[in-house]
């Protein structure tokens, strides 16, 4: 494998704590040297002059459907998405037909990414059998068989103890449990968030209570095990207030953000659009100011898409019916680069070094020796959301014709650059 250097650009690697102009030397597919100025003989030399280099993004919370949905995504499809959209390490959840409680599961998914070859895939194993909550799944051969954590997720495990024995477990394996957290006797078939608008629109809501009383719940089994929890998808004030808490008396606690509830609120759903239709629910102005705010201070850890792709059909219905999700790997980091008020450095570790650590895993920085997954970007050229376009099977999104900035230029795996101006490289 030849060599390659990436020359001047603004190179951003939030473990290593470096924000500067510098080059990254790449050798045998890993990063060799990281300095001011890089030169070596008989190496492809990539000019980033104006961009910013990172390490590949990192997303702990992917659909990605396969096995049981290839009709809406598959590991093909989800791994070139994530690939477009600068991310080189994906976690995807558990909810596949078969659901991934077994460990045929998990390897075959493994298998399958590694025939792909394009993004690493780290599959999350169920808690419980079938997503059900009745009994556990079997943890220790999940984890042997590759399962970076343990998540129910879109499902409460509604059963207190079973889950902290899941915790118990999780901790005894070293892996942290991903929780959804909804109250399922509140939420009680709800569509959006329980508001004025709800009111308005006529249709059930979902109050924010129904979060905050699990978080709190699952914040009280971590503290009782010791074990780490980490919560997906945050999306009320309330949350941010019980996981700022927590941090303060130094619990085991992580949590994420999607782009979506950081970005949209429920005053855009007065047209019903269905792809604004996700769980937990778009929520207040409010709500969406506390996110960035625990966002910026630290308190929430990570940004995930909770990439979920659905069929044309299915999203084409009555806003009841539709099921509940958006794709996000192809727009999270334009929309956080237009959207968000924050140092680019702070963002970029949202996006790679904090999630690669929660899920402990070798992905998310360019230190000495590490495989070479860089993302280079230009955080000033626009980009406009063209869903047509998309890499991913469905085209679930509500931010098809939006302007943004921040366009990925190139997208280098174990060194080898596989992703260029909008398309592939063979």
């Amino acid at each position: 494998m030849a060599k390659m250097i990436i020359k001047g650009g603004r190179l951003i690697d939030p473990l290593n704590k470096i924000d500067k102009k510098a080059d990254v030397l790449i050798n045998e597919g890993r990063v060799e040297r990281v300095e001011d100025r890089v030169n070596a003989k008989n190496a492809e030399v990539i000019d980033a002059s104006g961009m910013v280099v990172c390490p590949g993004l990192v997303d702990m919370h992917v659909h990605l459907r396969e096995p049981g949905r290839e009709d809406e995504e598959t590991i093909q499809t989800g791994c070139k998405a994530a690939i477009a959209g600068g991310i080189t390490s994906i976690a995807c959840m558990p909810n596949t037909q078969p659901v991934n409680d077994h460990e045929s599961v998990c390897s075959s998914i493994i298998e399958k990414a590694a025939e792909v070859g394009l993004a690493d895939v780290y599959p999350i194993g169920a808690i419980s059998k079938g997503l059900e909550g009745k009994s556990l799944s079997e943890m220790a051969h999940l984890a042997e068989a590759g399962a970076v954590a343990f998540s129910d997720d879109g499902k409460t495990v509604m059963d207190s103890n079973l889950l902290r024995r899941a915790f118990e477990y999780a901790n005894s394996l070293g892996k942290p449990l991903i929780v959804h957290c909804e109250d399922e006797n509140l939420s009680d078939a709800g569509q959006i968030n329980e508001s004025y608008i709800s009111t308005v629109l006529g249709l059930k809501g979902i109050p924010a209570e129904a979060e905050e009383f699990i978080i709190a719940r699952d914040i009280s089994l971590a503290k009782l095990s010791g074990a780490r929890v980490h919560i997906a998808h945050v999306s009320t004030s309330g949350s941010v207030s019980l996981i700022r808490e927590a941090k303060k008396h130094d619990l085991p606690v992580t949590a994420e953000v999607t782009p979506h509830h950081l970005f949209l609120d429920e005053e855009m759903l007065t047209d019903y659009d269905t792809n604004l239709k996700v769980n937990p629910p778009l929520r207040s102005k409010k709500d969406t100011e506390a996110l960035v705010k625990g966002l910026r201070d630290g308190t929430i850890d990570a940004i995930a898409t909770d990439h979920a792709p659905h069929a044309a059909f299915e999203k084409e219905k009555e806003f009841i019916y539709a099921p509940f999700g958006m794709v996000g790997l192809e727009t999270m980091l334009p929309l956080c680069i237009t959207n968000l008020d924050m140092n680019l450095s702070t963002l970029i570790e949202k996006l790679t070094v904090n999630p690669a650590k929660i899920l402990d895993i070798k992905a998310g920085n360019l230190s000495q020796g590490s495989r070479a997954d860089i993302l280079i970007f230009n955080n000033n050229a626009k980009v406009e959301v063209d869903s047509s376009n998309f890499f991913s099977m469905s085209k679930n999104t509500p931010y098809n014709g939006m302007k943004l900035k921040g366009k990925i230029e190139s997208v280098i795996k174990k060194g080898k650059v596989v992703f260029k101006e909008g398309k592939f490289v063979e």
